[in-house]
C-alpha cells in the first residue's frame, strides 16, 4: 500500500475535531464549515490532487456543469458581454478595423452599425461571422 492510500484509509478514523486541524494544516485556513463526511471527501480530495495533480480547469467546469444540467445537455457556448466602451481591434489584410460597441450597436468608420457581421462583411466583402471575425467565440 501506498502512503498516500494509508493516509486516505486514516481518514475513516479522524474525529470532526481532527479533520478540521487536519484541513487547517493542509490549507493553511479554517476548514469550510461543512459536514464531516463532506470535509472527511474535501480532504480526501485534496490529499489525492496533491498527489496526483488537480483536474484541469476545463475538467472540472464541465463536470460542474453536468452535475447541474445533467449528462444529456449540450454544452453551453461562452458568451462574451460586451460593454460600452469597449473597443476591438482586429488587422485585415494590412488594415486595423477598429470597432466602438455603443448601447445600442457599433461604430466603424464614422458609421453606426447594428452588427458585428454587418462590420465585418463590409470589410472583407465575404459572409463572416462578426464575432468569430473579431475572435470572440472559441472556434476561431
Amino acid at each position: 500500500m501506498s502512503r498516500l492510500d494509508d493516509e486516505l484509509g486514516a481518514l475513516a478514523s479522524l474525529s470532526p475535531a481532527q479533520l478540521r486541524e487536519k484541513w487547517g494544516a493542509m490549507e493553511n485556513t479554517a476548514p469550510p464549515s461543512v459536514p464531516p463526511a463532506l470535509l472527511r471527501q474535501l480532504v480526501a480530495q485534496r490529499l489525492q490532487e496533491r498527489r496526483h495533480g488537480a483536474l484541469p480547469v476545463l475538467i472540472a467546469r464541465e463536470l460542474r456543469r453536468l452535475a447541474i444540467e445533467g449528462p444529456g445537455a449540450e454544452p453551453a457556448r461562452p458568451r462574451v458581454e460586451l460593454t460600452p466602451g469597449t473597443r476591438l481591434v482586429r488587422e485585415w489584410n494590412g488594415q486595423t478595423v477598429t470597432v466602438e460597441v455603443l448601447e445600442q450597436g457599433f461604430t466603424y468608420a464614422d458609421r453606426t452599425w447594428r452588427s458585428l457581421s454587418e462590420i465585418a462583411r463590409h470589410v472583407t466583402g465575404a459572409h463572416w461571422s462578426g464575432p468569430r471575425f473579431f475572435g470572440l467565440t472559441c472556434n476561431g
